[in-house]
């Protein structure tokens, strides 16, 4: 049976400011950014700034904050909001639009054109009759008492997004989980990846550096969001152990409360990469958010198609940390 595929809900084609994002993500918005509740925000220093501005637009749309079909705020009010000048903003969003977040058209703005699709192997669902996203499964997942995250990746760039969104309903006292456990595997450093790579010429290594990079950023990121849950007392246990294995990502997968599986392969595409000096390059990548995720589910049945893929991706991924992870 073919897998149902959820509808996104349909645009309103109003730009998503901050007073058009939902609660939680106006909360995430401003506890980001340090964000007072008139809207006033202190200058981040120290940041690259074209990266600061591109990862936070990345992860809004990411965690649902600007949703599929939304035109984004003008550029003069992301400018006053990120403390940035015109040009970076514009800088970031052509770097958005290589990557297939949005879409740019002069005199209409920029329009959210991708978010990360789920498939669920259910025909029927509670979900099914609403947009589905990452999102929606990792707040599930967060709001049992024990909450284990079993993740393989390229980067963990998303996972970033939604564990601190995650973070932020903890503080809120909106969930309460007594105990978190994530384990995530990476490929090693010093691996070669066929992507991402520059078109022609394999040898240039500069954009395989940026991406872990990348990766280090983040990584630092969600450890932070979780050790400081435990270290103020808000989870009693929290245990955080990310290991580097020598294999090349072809897919992602997620692995929530041994009970419920996401896996999609990436696709690779031809993109433009803008690098720290602006130089433009053309290359080969892969996209998280072009990773249509499938949801499998265990039943009562121990035989059935679904119970049997989250027990095997389950085993795959303790075997691969258990004797090829380092």
């Amino acid at each position: 049976m073919v897998p149902e595929l959820a509808t996104p809900e349909p645009s309103t084609g109003r730009h998503v400011g901050l007073a058009h994002v939902s609660e939680i993500g106006l909360l995430f918005v401003r506890k980001r950014h340090g964000l007072t509740e008139s809207g006033e925000e202190a200058v981040d220093g120290g940041d690259k700034e074209l990266e600061r501005v591109s990862d936070e637009l990345r992860e809004r749309m990411a965690v649902g904050v600007y949703p599929l079909g939304t035109l984004l705020p003008p550029q003069r009010f992301l400018a006053g909001e990120f403390k940035v000048s015109r040009d970076t903003v514009q800088r970031a969003l052509r770097v958005l639009g290589s990557e297939g977040w949005i879409e740019t058209r002069q005199g209409s703005g920029s329009r959210v054109t991708k978010t990360q699709r789920i498939r669920s192997s259910r025909v029927r669902t509670a979900r099914s009759a609403q947009a589905v996203t990452l999102r929606s499964f990792v707040c599930k997942a967060f709001e049992a008492p024990e909450v284990t995250l079993d993740v393989f990746t390229l980067t963990s760039e998303s996972l970033d997004a939604h564990i601190r969104m995650q973070a932020e309903r903890i503080r809120d006292r909106e969930i309460s989980p007594e105990r978190i456990a994530l384990r995530m595997l990476l490929p090693t450093r010093d691996l070669r990846l066929p992507y991402p790579r520059t078109k022609g010429d394999p040898d240039d290594l500069r954009l395989q550096d940026r991406l872990h990079e990348i990766t280090q950023r983040h990584t630092a990121s969600l450890r932070g969001a979780l050790r400081d849950l435990r270290t103020d007392g808000l989870v009693s246990a929290v245990d955080v152990v990310i290991r580097h294995v020598p294999l090349v990502p072809t897919f992602k997968l997620y692995l929530l409360n041994n009970s419920e599986a996401l896996y999609g392969p990436y696709e690779v595409i031809e993109r433009i990469i803008e690098l720290d000096n602006e130089e433009e390059v053309v290359a080969y990548d892969v996209l998280g958010l072009r990773a249509t995720l499938t949801c499998y589910e265990e039943d009562d049945d121990p035989n059935s198609h679904r119970t049997l893929f989250v027990s095997s991706m389950q085993s795959w991924f303790d075997s691969i940390w258990n004797v090829l992870a380092e």
